[in-house]
């Protein structure tokens, strides 16, 4: 079937007005989702630099709070979004070439990934809330290096949960998206002509996985550091 929109040929189903086809359609979309990004780099970006000039006046305090963080848990979810990062690549790479059964699979794949990190991070949060280490609610930590600022370590455990919660929000939006694209790819909507939603959640799903490669050691490992 052709892209074109031309006299004499039949436009494309999922070609939109105003594109004359589907390469410029996908050039559109592929450089908003990078706009849109790039917004969300600013976002996550100003909670970076929070927290970095806080961790520099606050050393000690943040490395204390760090100590109460589960360190296996971090990990694990690590590693589960690097391999949701691969098996999102391999759907991406299916849709390419038009493999609509390989996308459902590659795509339940990533799901599954991303529902294990949402789990094990419903786990850490409530042992957080069980340990009191939720700011606000009766915050005491059980256990602290004496000399430490209890409210400054009360700081940290505040940007760990504004942090961690907002990057678990936007997890939840890619599963949305990704169930979205396993729905549509289900019902043989993607061909090697038209893949660009699939490519565009990949970026966001790969963008929301680079995230936590920046909070792990942020969070999870300065207790280890010495200065």
């Amino acid at each position: 079937m052709s892209h074109s929109t031309e006299a004499g040929t039949v436009p494309h189903p999922a070609l939109q007005v105003p594109y004359r086809d589907l390469d410029q359609q996908r050039e559109t979309a592929t450089l908003g989702m990078f706009v849109f990004l790039l917004t969300e780099l600013m976002m996550f970006g100003g909670l970076f630099c929070a927290y970095l000039v806080y961790r520099t006046l606050y050393f000690p305090s943040f490395q204390e709070g760090s100590k109460h963080m589960d360190l296996a848990i971090g990990a694990v979810n690590t590693a589960v979004l690097i391999c949701s990062s691969l098996t999102m690549a391999l759907g991406v790479q299916a849709a390419q070439k038009g493999r609509s059964k390989a996308i459902v699979s590659w795509m339940a794949v990533t799901l599954l990934f991303g529902c294990t990190f949402l789990v094990l991070k419903g786990v850490e949060y409530y042992q957080h809330w069980r340990a009191h280490e939720v700011p606000g609610l009766g915050f005491d930590l059980a256990s602290s290096t004496a000399g430490v600022d209890i409210a400054r370590v009360q700081l940290f455990f505040v940007l760990y949960f504004i942090m961690t919660g907002l990057h678990a929000l936007h997890m939840l939006i890619g599963i949305g998206l990704v169930t979205w694209i396993t729905i549509c790819a289900g019902k043989g909507r993607y061909t090697e002509g038209y893949h660009n939603p699939v490519e565009n959640v990949g970026l966001y799903w790969h963008f929301v996985d680079l995230v936590w490669i920046y909070l792990f050691p942020l969070l999870y490992l300065i207790s280890r550091t010495r200065t």
